[in-house]
């Protein structure tokens, strides 16, 4: 083999390694994390993680995985390259969803069947506090600058601001109903609300905690009861909101400037829940009913591929 062929394959192995990525998807019914290669487009393996898996998050440095195995009421640690369980999280009852404050230092949990949120302290695996919220706590997200946690409650309509340093509720916001999922601007300045009774999408100022603007999303041809938006993510540079319509099987691409909604991008059936490529880029979607995960190119707003994972896709994250 000559230098030339060498440096060539060489070239070609940094090349891939550049653009390497995997994205890791939780599989309610078949117990396991489907580990997927976007560049390639290929389920590259599935492991077994526990009883019901829904929620997930990455560690900051990549290194766990956070999921939270609903019918085992615990958050389980994750190798992220071994998939091998290194420790649990106690998260209490049926932990669904949960938020991973910015420090990484802790775990914010939703109780729904005990109508609070457990407070997580990761690296002694002690949970610090329950806090009393509304009734069936789902969505939970926590500002980027480290001052809020919110909690929405399906049955009550509302969201809880949590002071998350004195971990106590600081106000509370009337919302449409059943919200489900939140998503805080890259600058913490704007909290971005689905709910999927109302087929609606509401804007709140994070300081004022005051509703700026409500979005009824609608497409042509699909009826309003199957329009039932979840999962709801801004990109860092704050150009777009993307919001997961549910049983619509469509994702709203909504201007972030303007509130405006510039197009709807058909993707699997009965969309949950979407994670940015590391590099944004990329969107994923899980899609629940049709056992996949959608493909998004951002540049184009387009739909590139779909790539079978295994039954019920529910949460994703990726990692570079």
């Amino acid at each position: 083999m000559n230098v030339w062929m060498i440096s060539a394959g060489l070239l070609a192995a940094l090349s891939w390694a550049a653009h390497a990525e995997t994205v890791y998807v939780t599989l309610e019914k078949d117990n396991a994390i489907a580990v997927v290669d976007p560049i390639a487009g290929t389920l590259l393996k599935t492991a077994l993680v526990g009883q019901r898996p829904r929620g997930i998050a990455i560690s900051h440095d990549y290194k766990y995985l956070f999921v939270a195995t609903s019918d085992d009421n615990t958050i389980k640690v994750i190798d992220s390259e071994t998939l091998l369980e290194i420790g649990r999280l106690p998260s209490g009852e049926d932990p669904e969803t949960f938020a991973l404050t910015p420090d990484g230092k802790r775990l914010f949990a939703s109780n729904e069947d005990d109508n609070t949120v457990t407070v997580i302290d990761i690296a002694t695996k002690q949970a610090l506090q329950q806090i009393p919220v509304g009734v069936e706590p789902e969505g939970i997200a926590a500002s980027p600058d480290g001052q809020w946690v919110v909690s929405a409650t399906e049955a009550t309509n509302m969201l809880h601001w949590i002071d998350a340093k004195t971990l106590t509720i600081s106000d509370n916001t009337l919302v449409d109903p059943r919200p489900r999922a939140l998503s805080f601007t890259s600058d913490s300045q704007f909290l971005w609300v689905t709910s999927e009774m109302a087929g609606t999408v509401t804007v709140l100022d994070a300081k004022t905690r005051q509703i700026i603007k409500k979005i009824k999303l609608s497409v042509q041809g699909v009826t309003d009861d199957t329009i039932q938006p979840v999962g709801v993510a801004i990109d860092k540079d704050q150009r777009w909101a993307y919001v997961a319509m549910g049983p619509a099987n469509r994702v709203a691409v909504i201007n972030a400037k303007t509130f405006e909604v510039e197009k709807y991008l058909l993707v699997g059936q009965r969309v949950w829940n979407l994670a940015f490529s590391p590099d944004q880029k990329r969107l994923y979607t899980t899609n629940g009913l049709s056992n996949d995960v959608s493909i998004i190119d951002l540049d184009n707003h387009k739909v590139t591929k779909s790539i079978g994972v295994g039954r019920y896709p529910w949460g994703v994250v990726s990692k570079p």
